[in-house]
């Protein structure tokens, strides 16, 4: 299983300061020398972490493919169309939210994303697509003609959290507690069984498959443990346990879990 480490955070954490430093071009050959396989930057409408000079520098610089994360927008679409990266992950975006939330809309912006692909595909560029784990939504990626289908995680790893971290701190009886845990215990399985049939149902489809939201070192295992999942992009945890063991160890103990 490859990973793909997404370094928005070391730019997010620059611009807070509005200074040149952490500069994300300098992660990207240390994420190469601690066993990552792709480097993943989401370009962002408002550009509040990831900016169009560092994904110029970084494409011009690293030596791992490069997967941008873009709306529809159709500015950002044409300068992705430009800068030609290895693979473009389209995906919903809102600018209040902190991070991207939920996987894309086809109701409401399917025309749009058809003539996005069209326009991609005819530049040579791979496409994935930012989806809920639902039957119908690898079945529209396919109508679409895409390569990719990224599958939002963020379910499960909302439950997991609320079972191992939030559960702890809930101030009930015992038996209430004891109830709670297996309802969360049982919501968790029901996650996980729904994103192995999203694997499935795209591999028959002949989709490759990545994963990706919220996935951190206490939870990663039993994704990683789902056949047919090529590919993780992970990226705040990796950053934030940078802040104590260092870019390099933190990226290689990532790729230790979803590989061993």
């Amino acid at each position: 299983m490859k990973l793909g480490v997404n370094i928005d955070h070391i730019a997010l954490l620059r611009e807070s300061r509005k200074i040149n430093d952490p500069d994300p071009l300098d992660a990207v050959s240390v994420a190469k020398r601690a066993g990552a396989d792709q480097i993943t930057i989401h370009l962002r409408e408002d550009r509040r972490h990831i900016n169009d000079y560092d994904v110029k520098r970084i494409m011009q610089n690293s030596q791992l493919p490069v997967n941008i994360e873009c709306s529809i927008d159709p500015d950002i679409i044409e300068y992705i169309a430009k800068i030609k990266p290895h693979r473009a992950t389209i995906v919903p975006e809102k600018r209040e939210e902190v991070t991207t939330e939920g996987g894309l809309d086809f109701s409401y912006a399917y025309e749009r994303l058809d003539s996005v692909v069209h326009y991609l595909k005819a530049r040579e560029i791979e496409i994935s697509l930012f989806i809920d784990p639902t039957k119908e939504a690898i079945r529209s990626s396919k109508i679409l003609g895409v390569q990719w289908v990224e599958l939002h995680t963020g379910k499960y790893a909302n439950i997991f959290a609320m079972l191992y971290t939030n559960l702890s701190r809930t101030p009930n009886s015992i038996k209430e507690l004891e109830l709670e845990r297996t309802k969360l215990i049982k919501m968790l399985s029901e996650s996980l069984k729904e994103l192995q049939q999203a694997v499935e149902e795209a591999e028959e489809f002949g989709l490759k498959v990545a994963a990706g939201h919220g996935l951190n070192y206490q939870n990663v295992s039993d994704i990683a443990k789902i056949e047919g999942i090529c590919e993780l992009n992970i990226g705040q945890s990796i950053v934030a346990r940078s802040v104590f063991e260092g870019f390099e160890n933190a990226v290689k103990e990532m790729k230790r879990l979803i590989t061993r």
